[in-house]
Parts: C-alpha cells; sequence; structure tokens
C-alpha cells in the first residue's frame, strides 16, 4: 500500500510546531496559508481525523498529529543527512568557507550556527575574515571571502543571494527617559536625541537609511563598537539607540533599558548570504545558509520569513 505521506507534509507539521501558527508555519515554508491548509486538509481526509486543534493558540496537535509529528522528528533529520552524504560523495568532503561580515550583532546567532556545521563537514575549513568589513561583497570578488552576511541584496554581476530572515529593530532608551512615556517612536521623536550607533556609515543603518534621512533628521551622533557599551552608554541617558530585538532582550529583561516600536509599521531589517554565481549550488555553501536559517529561528525571538519577492536568486550578469 502507498503511503500519502510526503516529505513536504513533514516539513509543513514541523512547521506549525515550531511556530505554533498556520499562518506563521505556511511563510516558513514557503507557501501560502491557503496552500498549507489544503496539504493538512489533504492528510485529515485521507485519516478521517484532524491533526490540530484549531482554535487553540498556539495550535495543540491531537494524538493523530502527535504520532505523525514524531515521524517527521525522526525522518527528517535522516533524509538531510542522506542527502549531505550524498554531496560529500559526489563533490567531495573538502572546501574553504571564509566568512565576511558586515553585522555587529551576527555573532549571536552565527557562533551557534557554526557549531551545527563543523562536525556535519569536517573537511571544510571554516573561519572569519577577522574584523567589521564595510564591503563584504567586494572581499567575495576578490576571492578573499567565500561567503558574506549583508544587509541588502544588491544585484551585482557574478553575486548570487540567499535569504537568511527578517527581524524587528527596536528603540531603546533608560526607563526614566522621556520617550520611555511613547510607545511608538517617529522619526521626529529622534530629532533631538543623541543616537548611539556602531562606527558604521549611515547608509549602512536601517534607522537612518530607512526612517530618519528620508525625513530629514539627522541627529547627532555617539559611537561604540560594543553592544554592551551601547546598551550601558543609553541606560545612563547619554542618548537613545535602535538594535535588534534579539539583542537587547536580555537587558530588557533585566530593567536597564526599555524598548519601543519603531514606526507604527515596526522597522524591520533582512539579512542575506552572498555568494559568488560561481559557487552557487556547492552543497556546503547551501548547507550553512539552511543551518543559519534553522538555527535563527530555533533561537532568535521575532524573527519572519523573507517574503519570496525580496529574494534576489541571482545578480544581474
Amino acid at each position: 500500500m502507498e503511503s500519502i505521506i510526503e516529505l513536504r507534509h513533514l516539513k509543513t507539521l514541523l512547521a506549525l510546531e515550531e511556530t505554533g501558527s498556520v499562518s506563521l508555519a505556511a511563510k516558513r515554508v514557503f507557501l501560502t496559508q491557503s496552500a498549507l491548509s489544503h496539504q493538512i486538509r489533504a492528510l485529515e481526509n485521507y485519516y478521517e481525523t484532524p491533526l490540530f486543534e484549531r482554535k487553540s493558540s498556539p495550535l495543540r496537535f491531537t494524538p493523530a498529529g502527535e504520532r505523525l509529528l514524531k515521524l517527521a522528528r525522526d525522518l527528517l533529520p535522516q533524509v538531510a543527512a542522506a542527502e549531505r552524504d550524498m554531496a560529500q560523495i559526489i563533490e567531495g568532503e573538502a572546501g574553504e568557507l571564509r566568512l565576511a561580515v558586515e553585522c555587529h550583532t551576527c555573532f549571536d546567532w552565527l557562533m551557534p550556527a557554526m557549531g551545527v556545521f563543523r562536525p556535519l563537514w569536517p573537511q571544510v575549513e571554516l573561519d572569519i575574515v577577522s574584523g567589521f568589513q564595510a564591503d563584504p561583497v567586494g572581499l567575495l570578488l576578490t576571492h578573499r571571502a567565500d561567503l558574506a552576511i549583508v544587509s541588502e541584496a544588491v544585484p551585482q554581476t557574478g553575486i548570487a543571494y540567499r535569504p537568511l530572515f527578517a527581524y524587528e529593530m527596536v528603540g531603546i532608551c533608560a526607563p526614566d527617559h522621556p520617550l520611555a512615556e511613547k510607545e511608538v517612536w517617529e522619526a521626529q521623536d529622534w530629532a533631538d536625541e543623541t543616537l548611539i550607533t556602531y562606527p558604521v556609515p549611515d547608509d549602512m543603518l536601517d534607522l537612518l537609511r530607512k526612517v530618519l534621512l528620508p525625513e530629514g533628521i539627522n541627529p547627532p551622533r555617539r559611537h561604540s563598537e560594543l553592544t554592551i557599551a551601547i546598551v550601558q552608554l543609553v541606560a545612563s541617558r547619554r542618548g537613545i539607540a535602535a538594535l535588534p530585538y534579539w539583542t537587547v532582550m536580555p537587558y530588557l529583561e533585566k530593567g536597564y533599558v526599555i524598548s519601543r516600536k519603531i514606526t507604527r509599521k515596526g522597522l524591520q531589517s533582512e539579512l542575506y548570504a552572498a555568494i559568488r554565481s560561481e559557487d552557487a549550488g556547492k552543497s556546503y555553501l547551501e548547507n550553512f545558509c539552511r543551518i543559519v536559517r534553522d538555527k535563527g529561528f530555533a533561537d532568535l525571538p521575532g524573527l519572519s520569513v523573507l517574503e519570496m519577492a525580496e529574494w534576489p536568486e541571482q545578480s544581474a550578469s
């Protein structure tokens, strides 16, 4: 008897468990919500039983759903391992993966991802190009790096992009700062404040590029290389800052600073992996991107999937 169960069904069930929501799970597996619902209904109709409770939040699996979820947990890692083994047999196990990073807060999730990658590809030489890189794509083109973490997927000859994730930037201030009274900070709220940032060009700061400069607002700056130093300066009322939510969450929990939404729609930032077009399809590079995505969604709060329209697969040629 042939089974109706396909790998895509199992991936959908895992996404439902991880996100607790049909709409978020659909984004995770890159389907429309209706397409994901159709997958689930096909399984439920076949087995004539519901797989999860529709009205629970987060959703709860029924015993039948839990059984298929266990199959997904057991089988999908084996499939991934077999695919990795096949790639190593066909392409070879050795390689080089030098990482260039333009993001000061990337190491919160990059180091754990590297820790997962190393035992899976022990003969791939994994290293980080030292220091903050203002032009990581340039390092790819000159073969001084093999993968770059970037905040924009700018079409460029010879470069291909892989989406990682989107995340929310939040404004932070001291608990007794006047702006703490506002739930949402608009562009004008930053005008008379000192903005504490990393020492990077303005066009690499989403707050300035997307929110402040379009409104003609260019506040005075104070710079620091370290996230903890930025938080300390903010807590001491030396200024305010905009940082990823995952970065500031530990300091919010301790009450050092408070966070506020930046504009009513929120300030979303994105991260992509850039690789040379000639290397697109190399299994260890593609696997590293997947590990980064999976590890990010598993460990970091407040991430979202980049929409398909935001996925430049390849640069102009």
